[in-house]
Order: C-alpha cells, then sequence, then structure tokens
C-alpha cells in the first residue's frame, strides 16, 4: 500500500484499505485459554421498512383528526349557505305538520301527499316537522347536516376496510366538498336522510363480509327504509347487492357469498312487498318515479351538467379503478407484498361496479328528459364512485407522498367547484322575507289564495291558514258561476275573471307562462288592485314579486 502512495504512512493517508487490527500484546503469565478478540465492527441488523404497517394508538388518533377536520370543513360550508325556504323544503315541513296533527289529533290532511311525493310523507316529513316544530327551519337543516355527516363518516369506514386508511381519507375529503353534500346538507328535504341510510345499508354489508352469510339481513330494513323515505333511492338497491358478492367470495367462498345474496335479495324484496301492500304509496311511486312524466331537457345538456357537477371525482374514480384493476397492491412497504391482493377479476368488478353506479342518475334523468333534481342525484351516485376516486387520489400522489402537490391540486379544484355550485345552487330562489310581511296580513283560514310557489307562504304563515286554501299554477280546474267547467289556462283566466281569489302572488320564475296569463287577466280587472311589486334578485339576475289583493266590490 506504501508503494502506492510514497512514502507517507498509512495513518497519514486517506485512501480507503482494510486495515489489519492492532491486536494487544498480553503481559506474561501462566498459559490458560483465552477467548479471540472480535474483529472489526458488526453491522446489526435492521428491518426491512422504517414504519411499521400494524395499527397503532397514533396513526388512528391522526387519522380521527383528519378525518374530523374535513366533516369540520363539511359542516362550515354547508352552514355558510343562507336563504328563505326553498318550495320542496316548505312543502314537506308543510306536510310533515300535517300528518302529524292527522296522527295526533285525526285533524283531515289537506292534501293527499301520499299521491304525489316522491317519499314516504309519514317517514322524512314528520320526522323534520318534529324538528321545525321545536328549532325552526335552521333546525329542519340541521338535521340534514348531521345526516351528510355521518355519511361522510360511513364513507370513510366503507373506504377504509375495502381498500386502506389513506384511500379512505382521500374520498372523505374529496365528498365532503362536492356541491350535491354541500347543498344536501343545509336542505330541509328526505336526499339527506335516504342517502344516508343507504350509506349504512352499504357499510352494513361491507363490514359484515367475514360472518355468516345470514349476517347480511342486517342490511335488508335499512336498504328498505331509504327507499321509503325517497322511492328513486331502490335505484342502488342492486349495487348493495352485488357488493355483499364481492366482499364476500374471497373471505368466505363462492357458496356463502351466494347464499348471503340470496337472503339479502328474498330479505330486502319481501319488506317491500310488505310496505307496499300495508301502505298506499304504490301510487305515489308510480306517480313520481316510475310513471312520471318526461320533461324537454337535451340528452347533451344533461350530460354537460353531469360532468360540470361530478366530472373531476368520476374521473378521478375512473382512474383509481383502472389502476387498482392493474396493480392491487395499496400500501408502499415491502412487507405488504407477502400478504397478497384481492384477485385481477375480483378487483376490475368492484371498480366497474363502484364506478358504474355514478352513471345510474344521469343515464336515468336522461331517460325522463330533465335537469330537475340531477344535482342531487349525482351525489348518490359518487357517494358510491367515492371510494374508488380515494385510490385514484392514492395512486395520483405516489407512494411515500412523491407528488402531494397533484392532490392537493385536485381537491382544491373540487373544493372551488363546490363553492361556486353551491353558491349559486341556494340562490336560485329569491329570498321571500318581505313578501311573506307583505302578505301576512291579509291572509286568514276562510280565504282562496293564488300563488307561483304556494308552498312557501303555506309553510311559512301555517298558523293562519291552511295548505288547501293555496293554488299553484302548474295544473288547475275550476267550475264558474254558472256551473261551466274550465281546465289549464282557461281555468285560471276564468277564475280570475270572477275574482275568486283574494290573493294572488306571482314570481316570475317558478312557471312563467302561466304567470303571464294570470298576470293579463288581473291587470285591468275591477275586482283586484295592485298591491305591491317587490324586486329581488338571485343566482339568475333580477326579478320581482307582484302582488294582487281583491277589491271589496
Amino acid at each position: 500500500m506504501s508503494a502506492l502512495h510514497g512514502s507517507r504512512p498509512d495513518d497519514e493517508t486517506f485512501a480507503l484499505r482494510t486495515v489489519t487490527p492492532r491486536v494487544p500484546v498480553q503481559p506474561a503469565g501462566p498459559a490458560g485459554p483465552t477467548e479471540p478478540e472480535p474483529v472489526g465492527y458488526e453491522i446489526p441488523e435492521t428491518p426491512e421498512t422504517g414504519w411499521d404497517m400494524a395499527a397503532s394508538r397514533r396513526r388512528t388518533w391522526v387519522s380521527r383528526g383528519v378525518l374530523l377536520l374535513i366533516m369540520a370543513i363539511q359542516a362550515a360550508l354547508s352552514l355558510r349557505l343562507s336563504n328563505t325556504a326553498f318550495q320542496d323544503e316548505a312543502l314537506y315541513l308543510t306536510a310533515g305538520h300535517a300528518e302529524l296533527a292527522h296522527l295526533l289529533h285525526g285533524t283531515p290532511l289537506p292534501k293527499d301527499y301520499a299521491a304525489y311525493f316522491s317519499g314516504s310523507p309519514q317517514l322524512y316529513p314528520v320526522l323534520a316537522a318534529l324538528v321545525d316544530g321545536r328549532f325552526g327551519l335552521s333546525g329542519a337543516r340541521a338535521l340534514s347536516l348531521v345526516l351528510m355527516l355521518g355519511t361522510t363518516g360511513l364513507l370513510y369506514t366503507i373506504t377504509r376496510r375495502l381498500f386502506s386508511e389513506r384511500a379512505a381519507l382521500a374520498a372523505a375529503g374529496l365528498f365532503a366538498v362536492m356541491q350535491s353534500t354541500i347543498v344536501m346538507g343545509h336542505y330541509a328535504t328526505y336526499d339527506a336522510m335516504a342517502l344516508f341510510l343507504l350509506a349504512l345499508a352499504t357499510w352494513i354489508v361491507v363490514r359484515t363480509d367475514r360472518m355468516p352469510a345470514v349476517a347480511g339481513l342486517l342490511a335488508a330494513p335499512v336498504a328498505v327504509l331509504a327507499v321509503g323515505v325517497k322511492y328513486a333511492a331502490a335505484l342502488y338497491l342492486p349495487t348493495i347487492v352485488v357488493l355483499a358478492l364481492l366482499t364476500a367470495w374471497p373471505r368466505r367462498g363462492a357458496g356463502s357469498a351466494v347464499l348471503r345474496v340470496v337472503l339479502l335479495v328474498l330479505g330486502t324484496g319481501g319488506l317491500l312487498a310488505a310496505g307496499a301492500h300495508a301502505t298506499d304509496l304504490l301510487a305515489g311511486v308510480q306517480q313520481t318515479t316510475t310513471d312520471r312524466a318526461h320533461g324537454t331537457d337535451s340528452a347533451r345538456y344533461l350530460l354537460e351538467q353531469s360532468a360540470e357537477w361530478g366530472g373531476p371525482m368520476f374521473l378521478t374514480a375512473v382512474g383509481g379503478a383502472i389502476s387498482y384493476g392493474w396493480r392491487g397492491r395499496l400500501n408502499e412497504s415491502p412487507l405488504a407484498r407477502r400478504l397478497g391482493s384481492p384477485g385481477r377479476t375480483r378487483r376490475v368488478l368492484l371498480g366497474l361496479l363502484l364506478c358504474g353506479t355514478a352513471l345510474l342518475a344521469p343515464a336515468y334523468q336522461i331517460h325522463l328528459a330533465t335537469v330537475v333534481s340531477l344535482f342531487k342525484h349525482i351525489g348518490f351516485g359518487l357517494f358510491f364512485a367515492a371510494p374508488m376516486a380515494g385510490v385514484g387520489v392514492t395512486r395520483l400522489i405516489g407512494a411515500h407522498f412523491r407528488h402531494p402537490q397533484l392532490g392537493i391540486l385536485l381537491w382544491t379544484t373540487t373544493l372551488c367547484l363546490g363553492i361556486q355550485q353551491a353558491d349559486w345552487r341556494f340562490g336560485l330562489w329569491p329570498d321571500s322575507t318581505r313578501m311573506i310581511r307583505t302578505i301576512a296580513p291579509r291572509v286568514d283560514s276562510a280565504g282562496h289564495y293564488l300563488s307561483s310557489t304556494p308552498e312557501v307562504p303555506a309553510y311559512y304563515l301555517r298558523a293562519k291558514t291552511s295548505h288547501r286554501q293555496w293554488q299553484s299554477v302548474f295544473g288547475m280546474e275550476y267550475t264558474d258561476r254558472k256551473g261551466r267547467y274550465h281546465a289549464g289556462d282557461d281555468a285560471y283566466r276564468t277564475a280570475v275573471r270572477d275574482g275568486a281569489f283574494d290573493l294572488i302572488v306571482l314570481d316570475g320564475l317558478t312557471n312563467p307562462r302561466v304567470d303571464d296569463i294570470v298576470a293579463a287577466a288581473a291587470e285591468g280587472n275591477t275586482h283586484y288592485r295592485l298591491l305591491r311589486e317587490l324586486p329581488f334578485r338571485n343566482s339568475a339576475g333580477t326579478g320581482r314579486y307582484r302582488i294582487w289583493v281583491r277589491t271589496s266590490g
């Protein structure tokens, strides 16, 4: 070695070399056995990874903290919305109060709500009316918020069970900031309750995948209750049934999985049949769901709206499904390779099921050619696609958070779209405060009133009027003073000509064509005088309430 480095001794060079350790000289003494000294330094064994895959208390609390933060953001986004009652909210709350009075005191119902409601009037409306009677509209909306927060929590649990903790947090984070989630969390309608029950039924199916087949029956009454709350929830029952098969098959075998599905189908079908036989709700189901009148919205328009309201999350879910079908391992730890992963067939089927469910609502609305309630129904479908969207986010970010900026960009985009769309949605109807204040002194329990949105004054003025006293602008039958029968537009003209209404309130939004017919009949009519014109602003621009009262003549 010294020849390579000139005449410098070894201890003065910086070259790498193998140095023979110096063995200390033993002092002279009696000969005897001695233990050899260790040679060099022994490197201790090191683990394959720098972290432990096993669950820990710290990891659990961190995950729960992130979930609580997500739910706090969701609650804040919903609570920041503000407006008076929408006509659907007013309708369900008014019906709930009427149903309560009928159940408790035998008071006759002002209308046959079961004949045209798209959900049982004895379920959500009654519950919401109980809350409304104690806490008002804010309380009824808070009930929806609690249900939507529960839905987000169930989504997190379902995704964690199906995939991983990280995917669960990503799925909950995306779902919490969607327009549908934000609005339904501050919307006193049956949608939040129906979605929560569907989520609960799905959670039961996923949670009982390792249990005996009969345990899946626990989901049947919950799923049936969801359909009772909102008939359109039946659209998602096949997804729950197929999910019961896919989750149980790898763990319980084909026989147990098939038996589980058979029991779930029989249980759910039996309860649905019993409910239809024991109640008079079948007419409502046919009127509002199976035989619903078709609209005039084009398929292109509905596809554009669907893409705008749910496109980013759906594309993320599709990306997650493709990547999950290609590679099933969701943990970057080398130890995870030894655990194996579900078979590719099951992974592909699961991706098709969850992503395909998100397309059911747009497809059905295209069939009906109507955009009504599409934004809410998109939220129902994307709840089922959200677990795959969570997988998509984790794959987008990469192992060891390689590209966190991509996940942040996706979430921020979804958040901004959700806020903008929710604000626009909640501002579509005018603030009715001034209108209610204007007409309140002029209504009583004996009058007959016409309104563009009769549900709103019927709700706010329910202490003074009944729902049956209010006529809408969506179809009317009238018999004049000479006994002649009139229907449709002619009924409105004749009724206004005869002075049949004590008060007329038009907003020009709900059904502008009929509003114009009524306004033309009221103008110059000696039976009426224009009381007030109240300007308002909504998401679409500006408008005005026009209020006529009947003169003494």
